[in-house]
């Protein structure tokens, strides 16, 4: 490095130290107005930003690669890198310039490292999306332990859980993290890295829970981590190496982290990552929201109030105490449709404090966080005073966090301006009357001119000389004029001690003041006063705001309560849903049940939905037949769905129903390769079906759809029975098991928990159709030839397929083998019916030929009338 150093420039010497620091990551080094990129990152940031790559000097001989982008716009530019997978380090300049001339005419101005920004550390509105969470997540084993943390930095949410390695990737794929942490080496990276978030590993010692309970109660300013729960060793490790990478990313300034909460495993009901992805909960098949069940029941309308949906969506609670509270709230709303409409007008004016409250902590706030949090505390006061005392004691407790705040609003409306700048360095936030320095200084930067207007005045009635005027140049500034004839009487007492002599010209005489020469500086220095003070003030104002962060994170939790509660309200009564009976039975019975997407999705072409019951209490199995499109994997699913509302707190597409709390659900509906792995589609199915029959309880709910369908038809017969067997023999679990295989409805007879159903069709004139209706008993056939057809196969394929079929079927009944029948007596193509040959064209008819020569427009009724009779006469 020291021979490097020898041949560059005393800049670029800083900037490869500075970048030897931070090899992982692309340096963003601030020179003046813009961040520049050199060498391997200028070449990486020019590809990913689509900017211009230029060159500036040389090093070791070859040009350096260079690129930039304006600071004012850094922030789009550092959303596409870390989408495209790169971590950014943030350097700024630590001084001005001017400061660093003061130590030699070549002195580089100091820079350092203030940030380094990754997928997990974000807190920008402009780099999040305001509905989601942004997780930052660790996975720490102590021992025969292991633990989850989790923690989203631009809203201090700080969660732990424990969480045994074979439950780790369904926890990761119900938190979504953008971000995981694991130890040097750790064997788990791939699945992170299949589970869509990005990997960094740290080294031992950041996962040292010795070492890291002192840095969490450092953090807490506690002498013990007991007043907030009782951790393991591995949930300390797990919290520690979080707080150490926060550390590290943040360069010391650590975000406001609430006090760690503890999740139990038992708490939310169990979904693993194959089972939310076939639901589509919270993200659909292409992997946007749109189209997913959390798209469709989104009624909110807070950013704070989506983010808290999607938790519950994401992790149903199994809690009954829990989900009963949930439903009263939804249910007060319901019934009060007057307070309901109040409530969610007002909380459209609540803006996202959680967020402006992290920003703030971070001193990466601008004055809009600041009105962000006023305008909300006079929200948070209007709707206390919508809310009756009835109130059910789920929302009782958030309405005590709405009062309380008079002291920071009264302090917040009288500092700031209405609407204010987007940063603070632009100034003019602070309201006029808040501080009298600062109204000085406007007055003087902003009515300069009228100022020493009312000085001139002043001055002309003291001297008795009405000529008398306040000029200014660039040479002396400002300064008192008179013509020659006046210097006498203005150099003699007792003006002389008022006014100063200056200079003296042919025709004038010019004076200065004592109070001109303040009164000049001030207006000269009072642009770059008043914005120092302004900052000043934000300093304070945000020490201050920030002094209250508990009560305004209460305040937070507390509207987005109320907002899910009113939008799943709202929700309920538009689309006609009600409130299930959750308990402790193994109940599951559904009346008139329905799929909220797809009824959404048919609302839209005006088509009805058509409700089914589904009923696995008496009978906890159903075994459903029926041919593909009849709606089989729609009934499948929209069960499920109902169990994940009814016990995230919310109503239910349906016309009643009672569920017995749910543990787990699983779905296995459809499969794809996993080309990835080498993993063919009937692998991928049985390694999905592996896991559902080696981790289901007696409280799970089962769907599986066309077990055994990979594979040849006897080994997928084979498959499928022995499924549903083991199903209802040793899991115990209700279930909805959908097959092509006819042969499994004899399982009915023989197992009493399982029940047949099938989806009925209707046959018309060869075509048929579907009636999307399921009730009890079996199919009697798949009709997959007739699905063929209206999928457009080739008319000669289906005519021959079902030509096929029917000898395939009579070789079944009698007994027989038909395999060489078909290949002897029908073989594909040389016996398939030859596309006939075109017909022959025949000759038009009189009447045709008559039709031809008429032109409908042209005919009057009388003519229209004598042409219908002479065409009749032709026909005969």
């Amino acid at each position: 490095m020291g021979d490097q150093m020898a041949n560059v420039t005393p800049m670029m010497a800083q900037y490869l130290e500075i970048k030897a620091a931070h090899p992982d990551a692309m340096l963003f080094y601030r020179m003046g107005d813009f961040y520049e990129m050199f060498f391997d990152d200028a070449v990486a940031a020019a590809e990913a930003l689509d900017i211009a790559l230029t060159k500036r000097g040389k090093h070791d001989d070859q040009d350096i690669p260079m690129c930039g982008v304006p600071v004012h716009a850094a922030e789009g530019y550092l959303l596409t890198l870390i989408r495209k997978g790169f971590r950014v380090a943030v350097c700024e300049q630590m001084e001005s310039p001017a400061e660093a001339k003061k130590r030699g005419y070549k002195a580089v101005v100091k820079r350092d490292v203030v940030r380094l920004v990754t997928p997990g550390t974000l807190t920008e509105d402009s780099l999040l999306d305001a509905r989601r969470h942004n997780f930052l997540a660790a996975f720490a084993e102590v021992r025969d332990e292991s633990a989850l943390a989790w923690v989203d930095i631009s809203t201090g949410a700080f969660h732990v859980m424990p969480c045994a390695v074979i439950r780790m990737a369904p926890e990761l794929a119900r938190l979504t993290p953008k971000e995981v942490l694991l130890i040097d080496e750790s064997p788990y990276r791939n699945t992170v890295e299949d589970g869509g978030a990005a990997v960094t590993e740290l080294g031992k010692s950041a996962f040292d829970s010795t070492l890291g309970e002192k840095r969490l109660c450092d953090l807490y300013n506690v002498s013990s981590l007991d007043a907030f729960g009782s951790f393991t060793r591995a949930q300390v490790s797990a919290m520690a190496a979080v707080v150490e990478y926060l550390e590290i990313t943040q360069k010391g300034n650590l975000p406001l982290l609430r006090p760690p909460v503890i999740e139990g495993e038992a708490a939310n009901m169990q979904i693993d990552a194959a089972t939310r992805k076939s639901l589509e909960l919270t993200h659909a098949m292409g992997g946007g929201r749109a189209g997913s069940l959390l798209a469709t029941i989104d009624q909110t309308v807070t950013a704070a109030g989506a983010r808290l949906l999607e938790r519950r969506l994401a992790s149903p609670s199994r809690l009954l105490d829990t989900i009963l509270a949930r439903q009263e709230a939804v249910s007060y709303f319901a019934e009060n449709s007057r307070l309901r409409d109040d409530m969610r007008d007002t909380l459209r004016g609540v803006h996202d404090i959680d967020r402006a409250l992290s920003r703030l902590a971070l001193d990466r706030a601008g004055p809009r966080d600041m009105t962000a949090i006023r305008n909300t505390l006079v929200q948070a006061e209007q709707i206390a005073t919508l809310l009756p005392s009835d109130l059910p004691p789920f929302l009782s407790d958030s309405t005590r966090a709405l009062i309380g705040h008079d002291e920071l609003l009264d302090l917040l409306d009288h500092a700031l301006v209405a609407e204010p700048p987007l940063l603070a360095r632009d100034g003019g936030f602070i309201a006029p009357g808040y501080d009298g320095e600062l109204d000085e200084c406007r007055t003087l930067r902003d009515e300069g001119r009228s100022v020493i207007a009312a000085m001139q005045a002043e001055y002309a009635e003291l001297a008795g000389v009405q000529s008398l005027k306040i000029k200014h140049n660039n040479v002396l500034g400002y300064f008192i004029e008179t013509t020659a004839t006046h210097a006498e009487k203005m150099m003699a007492p007792p003006l002389n001690e008022t006014f100063i002599h200056r200079q003296t010209t042919a025709n004038q005489i010019r004076f200065t003041t004592v109070k001109l020469s303040e009164i000049e500086t001030k207006i000269l220095n009072a642009g770059g006063r008043a914005l120092e003070i302004e900052k000043q003030l934000f300093d304070s104002l945000r020490r201050t705001i920030v002094q209250k962060a508990g009560p305004i994170g209460v305040l937070a939790r507390a509207l987005a309560e109320f907002d899910v509660a009113a939008g799943l309200a709202h929700l309920a009564v538009t689309e006609n849903w009600v409130c299930p009976t959750v308990d402790n039975s193994r109940a599951f019975d559904i009346s008139g049940g329905r799929h909220p997407v797809v009824e959404q999705s048919l609302k839209k072409s005006g088509e009805p939905f058509v409700a089914n019951d589904c009923a696995l209490t008496d009978s906890n199995i159903w075994l459903l037949t029926g041919p593909n499109m009849a709606g089989k994997s729609t009934f499948l699913r929209q069960n499920a769905l109902i169990a994940v509302l009814a016990q995230m707190g919310a109503w239910v597409p349906a016309r009643a129903a009672r569920i017995g709390l749910v543990s787990q659900i699983f779905s296995r509906v459809g499969a794809s390769d996993d080309l990835a792995r080498g993993r063919s589609t009937f692998m991928v199915e049985m390694v999905e079906t592996a896991a559902i029959l080696n981790q289901a309880d007696d409280r799970a709910l089962v769907i599986l759809d066309e077990i055994g369908r990979g594979t040849a038809t006897y080994d997928g017969l084979s498959i499928a029975w022995a499924t549903l067997e083991h199903l209802h023999d040793v899991n115990r679990c209700r279930a909805l098991f959908a097959t092509h295989y006819h042969e499994m409805c004899q399982l009915a007879d023989k197992l009493g928990g399982v029940n047949n159903a099938t989806v009925s069709v209707k046959e018309w004139e060869g075509d048929v159709i579907f009636l999307h209706e399921v009730k009890r008993g079996t199919a009697d056939r798949s009709y997959g030839v007739q699905v063929a057809r209206l999928a457009g196969l080739p008319a000669a394929v289906v005519e021959r397929a079902k030509v096929v079929l029917e000898a395939l079927e009579k070789g079944e009944r009698e007994g027989g083998t038909t395999q060489k029948a078909l290949i002897d007596d029908l073989p594909l193509f040389a016996s398939m019916a030859a596309a006939p040959a075109p017909a022959k064209v025949a000759e038009p008819s009189k009447v045709e030929t008559r039709l031809n020569d008429v032109f409908p427009d042209d005919l009057t009724p009388k003519e229209a009338l004598a042409l219908l009779y002479e065409l009749k006469e032709l026909a005969r």
